[in-house]
């Protein structure tokens, strides 16, 4: 007998009654994979679709020339999380990377995030009593009306337009003055030299890379890549009782509500003949030249498994959301805040749709708390669905 699947890829009207999965779970990322997984355990059945070619959403990491390259970007597991923690380690081993990103601006290289390091690089002070003082001195009076009087009450001038002011402004688009306060609700103040980026109790690059954590995670588990959802709606919902979608939520209700306004990156890869091209993971680009917010070398996320000859540095350019690029960092305006509210309350009139991740959520979150979320979301809901 043809499984319903099999006659929606072949073309052929799909038979409704009775659905052949429990779950329908639209995307490979973080969200739709810790679901899966989470569904599979309990017993369930889920398919996971994405319009991607591989597994692992923007956590794909794929090998050039021996080093495992993060494709979208840098990702650094960080969590508090016991549960979380024990969970991602079902999949993947964790090296001890820490993350600790430097920063260029006027020629000089600055310790992140803002510590001791910095504070001494900046004013050349000591103790943490004179930073504070330096800092309290420059600090923005009054209630600030944008981001970047936001910025300067939290941590004053020569911070500001040395590290922030010309980044966010490529980050975003716009000049900090035209951004809304809220966007930055801390900037965290460290007085020890530690330029350990993450509070977080775990840290790490898995070993072997994310796209095999994904694999192991996604084990037993029936995926299918290269579907558009939106472009088979009618022939896949049908499939499962049940759809997960962690897509863009406006996008699922065809925009009737307005647009969701989002930033996008595009990333420029280079092998460079040297087997260390800048002698750290990450660096940002604090000045208003060049164009990318930073350059990452990856073979420093992983020394011991990273023995090349060669290097892979990446720059990431901010840009627009549009023309099909991939959306990346909500813009938190008020205006796109309401129109999200918006769709969250038509999305609460559809109780066969978890609605999960980045994308539907509109937040930035990192990828614990997607975790975190998705593991939460199915404790919920799985118990009734796995009831017979």
């Amino acid at each position: 007998m043809t499984s319903q699947l099999q006659r929606f890829q072949e073309g052929l009207p799909v038979l409704a009654d009775p659905p052949q999965y429990d779950l329908l779970i639209v995307g490979c990322g973080l969200y739709g994979a810790t679901f899966a997984r989470l569904a599979a355990d309990a017993g369930l059945r889920p398919l996971v679709i994405d319009q991607r070619p591989h597994i692992g959403g923007n956590c794909y990491t794929e090998e050039r020339e021996n080093i495992h390259v993060h494709a979208y970007g840098a990702h650094i597991f960080h969590t508090s999380n016991r549960h979380v923690w024990e969970f991602v380690n079902r999949f993947a081993e964790f090296n001890n990377y820490i993350n600790s990103p430097k920063a260029l601006s006027g020629g000089r290289l600055y310790s992140l995030p803002f510590n001791m390091n910095t504070f001494h690089e900046l004013w050349q002070v000591r103790t943490p009593a004179e930073a504070r003082a330096t800092i309290e001195s420059q600090r923005f009076r009054g209630d600030p009306a944008n981001l970047e009087e936001q910025a300067l009450s939290l941590v004053g001038r020569d911070i500001y337009e040395t590290l922030i002011h010309h980044y966010t402004r490529k980050q975003w688009g716009k000049d900090p003055s035209e951004l809304p306060a809220f966007i930055i609700k801390r900037l965290p103040l460290r007085f020890t030299y530690d330029n350990n980026y993450f509070n977080d109790r775990w840290q790490g690059i898995p070993i072997g890379g994310y796209t095999l954590m994904f694999q192991k995670m996604l084990e037993g588990i029936e995926v299918r890549l290269g579907i558009d959802y939106f472009s088979n709606r009618s022939a896949l919902d049908p499939l499962a009782r049940c759809v997960v979608f962690t897509g863009c939520i406006d996008a699922f209700f065809d925009h009737e509500e307005g647009h969701l306004e989002y930033r996008s990156l595009a990333f420029e890869h280079e092998v460079i003949a040297t087997d260390n091209h800048q002698g750290n993971a990450v660096i940002n680009y604090c000045d208003p030249e060049p164009a990318f917010t930073r350059t990452i070398e990856h073979k420093h996320f992983d020394p011991v498994g990273s023995r090349s000859d060669v290097t892979v540095v990446t720059k990431e350019y901010p840009q627009p959301c549009r023309d099909g690029a991939i959306p990346y960092y909500p813009v938190n305006s008020e205006a796109n805040q309401a129109i999200h509210r918006r769709y969250r309350e038509r999305a609460e009139s559809l109780p066969h749709v978890i609605f999960g991740g980045r994308l539907s959520e509109y937040r930035y979150m990192d990828m614990h708390v997607v975790m975190e979320a998705a593991m939460n979301r199915a404790r919920s809901v799985l118990p009734a669905l796995a009831t017979p």
